[in-house]
Formats: C-alpha cells, structure tokens, sequence
C-alpha cells in the first residue's frame, strides 16, 4: 500500500514551529496575566471595600445612620461572611454571579450591639479593564507571533539555500566533476551543521574519485600488461597446423584480444581525457554506409537527412556497438531510423532488461538469462561512454508487446536512440546535451 508522504521546505518547517511555540507562550503567558490581574484586581477591591465599611461602622457606633449601599443585619449577606463576622471577625467575600453577571465585592464588620455592617458593590473593573488588557494580550501575542515567523522564514531560507546549493554541488559530483567542492559551493561567513555535511560530501567524494581513479588505473594497467602476451598468442596460434582444434583456440584469442582492448578504450573513457575530432558528416548518408558494411540484413531509414559536427570514427563505434548488441541479444529484424540528429537502433527480440533501463549499461554484466549467454557486457557501457565524448546522448527503451503493457517479459523488441547534440562539443570538455523531446 503506497504511503502518502507531504513535501515541505525546511523554510516552512522552520517557520511553522517557530509560529506554533510563539502561539503556544502566547497563550500561556496570557492566561497566567490575565489571571494573576484579576486576581490582583479583586485583592484591591477587597482591601478598599473592607476599609469602606471600617469607616461606616465608626460613623455608625457614633451614633450615625449608615449611608445608601451599607446595611445592617443583610438577610442576602452570604453565610460565610455572616458567620464570620457573627464571631466578632470583620471578613470580606467574592460572590459570583451566574450567566456572565459582575462578581459581588462584599466587606462585613461587627458592631458593639451584636449587628453586622455590610456592605457589597459589583466588581467594575471585570468589565472596564480585563476586556482591555485582554486585547492587549492578543494584540501583542499576534505581534509576537508574526515576527517570529519573519524570523524564522529569514533563518529557515538561508538553511535552506544553503541546503540547496550543497545538494547542487553534490549532483554536479555525482555528474563526474571532480573539481567541485560542497563546502564552497555552500559558502557563508556563519559556520553551522552544513558545514560539517558539506565537508563530509567533499570527503566522501574525494576518497570515491581516487578509489575510482586506483581502479581505472590499474585496470587499464592490466589490460595493457595482458596486450603484450595476448599479441604473442595470437601469433603463435597463427602458427598452428590447421584443424579443428586450432579454430577453437585461435577464436578464444581473438576473443581475448577484443576483451582487452574493449578494457582499455573503457578506462580511457573513464579518465575523461578523450576528445573529439570533428568533422561535418551528412548524418543519414553515413549510417546508411555504415550500416551496409556492418550489419547488411539491417533495413535503414531516412527520415530526415541532416549535415552534423561529430566524430566520425566515435560515431561508427557506437553504431557497430548498438547493432553487434542487436544482433547478439535481439532477434531480426533490425532497424535504423535517422531522423535529424536523432538515430534510433530497434530489434525484435525481448527487450532490455529492468537493471539496465533502470540504472544504464554496467561492464561485465550483460542482462537477463533471455538476453545472456555470449559477451562480456562491455558494448553498451563503449557506446555510452563514446556518446558523451560526442556530447551526445544515448537512451534506452522497450517497445510494448501487442496488447500488453511494457514490462520484463512482455517487450517486442528493444530500441536504443543516439540523440546528437545541436552544438558541437568543445575544445574544454564542455558538452550540450540534446534532451529528448517530452512526451
């Protein structure tokens, strides 16, 4: 079952959390204010109220009528205060009212002659200055909370470009240059966790590019050990009294000869270190030469004959390479197709195997079982490492069986199109690349 996942920036990431604790305090904070205020509020108003009824019931035991507001012996006085106050204890008391009412300020004393003073007010200031303070509160928490999140687009976009220029330094890595280091493609004056993954990259990148590089090496090193001996096989086998036994070993020379020099053009690839010698070649007129010479039962088509700067002799290995792999795995018949700059190579066989259509030519690996059993996988791998001297582009595809999808099993033929470049590659090593048109 296929999860659903939400992409997001870490700018936004950043933004939203820093919002979320901003509201969060917010809220908080104001709760705690608005509650020790009214609490402090009412605190007040029993001090002056319990001071008011102090002083009526000095005038009272003077002899004094209490004045409107105070009463003596109040049959709505709460009980707790009455009792209170019925002790010989003066006491002040917070009445709530029901359904959003003032709460009652109540204050009591005793007097001399066994009575009780009270006196009660509504709490005004519930009404005057908690609504104001209130709006204080959220005015100031939703300023809070803005600026929070300005700052944190601020700091959260430069994390993320500074992200963003390391995962594009990291590609042009991955791309095959080696000149490229994260931690300066990342720069910033401010040293952070980026910087530490930027280093890493570069690290990471310089011990694969010399592992590689050792690789290469002695790679290519062998294979040109292994020409001198090979040489010396193959013209003592030529010396051989002719029979059937001299056939077979002579073959396997010949096939041991290829191999070699089939490793050596591909660690010369793989240095980077070939160029192009170009030349102004009529593309549909060439493949049909070449074609003829190579694979004669192959049918070529001309769509649309174009004049190309290219190398002819790269462009001829990768032409014999695609029909050799052709007549090797596939099965007739074969077509080429030019169109412009654009040369595609079809078999009728059973298509290209997943790996390859998923991750392009591996050397040594040469598919599938139904594509198996003869060579040594190094065809494609030429081909595409030829294109890209060229500065060209190789793809490769599947044709879907008649009333099928296109899957392993289910293909009609395999198809590998040769997309030339519009420009010419350079004299540095900088190559456009012809993308295929979409769709």
């Amino acid at each position: 079952m296929r999860r659903f996942t939400l992409r997001t920036g870490i700018r936004w990431k950043i933004t939203l959390a820093i919002a979320a604790v901003g509201a969060l305090v917010t809220v908080a904070l104001s709760l705690v204010v608005h509650s020790a205020a009214r609490v402090s509020m009412l605190e007040s108003a029993r001090e002056v109220q319990l001071e008011r009824v102090q002083f009526i019931s000095r005038n009272a035991e003077a002899g004094r009528k209490p004045p409107m507001g105070a009463k003596l012996n109040d049959p709505e006085l709460p009980s707790e205060l009455r009792h209170k106050a019925q002790s010989g204890r003066r006491g002040t008391y917070i009445q709530e009212r029901p359904r959003g009412g003032l709460p009652e300020v109540w204050a009591a004393v005793p007097l001399g002659n066994g009575q009780v003073l009270s006196l009660h007010t509504p709490f005004r200031e519930s009404v005057n200055l908690l609504p104001d303070l209130d709006r204080a509160l959220v005015i100031g928490g939703l300023s809070a909370v803005i600026a929070g999140s300005a700052l944190g687009v601020l700091i959260g976009g430069q994390i993320s470009r500074r992200l963003r220029k390391a995962a594009a330094a990291a590609q042009r890595v991955a791309h095959g240059d080696p000149d490229v280091r994260v931690r300066d493609a990342v720069g910033g004056v401010v040293r952070d966790e980026t910087d530490d993954l930027a280093r890493a990259v570069d690290a990471m990148a310089d011990a694969l590019q010399q592992r590689l590089e050792a690789e290469r090496r002695v790679t290519a090193d062998i294979a040109h050990e292994l020409r001198t001996p090979v040489t010396g096989l193959l013209t003592a086998a030529e010396l051989l009294p002719p029979g059937r036994p001299t056939e077979l070993v002579r073959d396997r020379v010949q096939a041991l000869r290829a191999l070699v020099e089939d490793v050596l053009e591909v660690a010369r690839l793989d240095s980077a270190s070939e160029r192009a010698e170009l030349q102004d070649v009529a593309l549909g007129e060439f493949v049909s030469r070449r074609v003829a010479s190579l694979m004669p039962e192959a049918t070529v088509r001309v769509v649309a004959d174009e004049i190309v700067s290219t190398d002819p002799r790269r462009l001829e290995r990768i032409l014999g390479n695609l029909l050799a792999n052709a007549a090797r795995y596939g099965q007739p018949p074969v077509q080429v197709d030019v169109e412009g700059r654009v040369v595609r190579v079809r078999d009728h066989g059973p298509g290209f195997p997943e790996a390859l259509l998923r991750e392009g030519p591996s050397r040594f690996r040469t598919g599938s079982t139904d594509r198996a059993g003869v060579g040594h996988g190094l065809g494609l791998t030429i081909a595409e490492g030829q294109a890209r001297v060229l500065g060209a582009r190789l793809t490769f595809r599947n044709v879907a069986a008649r009333g099928g999808v296109e899957r392993e099993g289910a293909a009609a033929g395999a198809v590998a199109v040769l997309w030339l470049p519009e420009h010419a590659p350079t004299a540095t090593g900088s190559f456009p690349t012809l993308k295929p048109p979409q769709g």
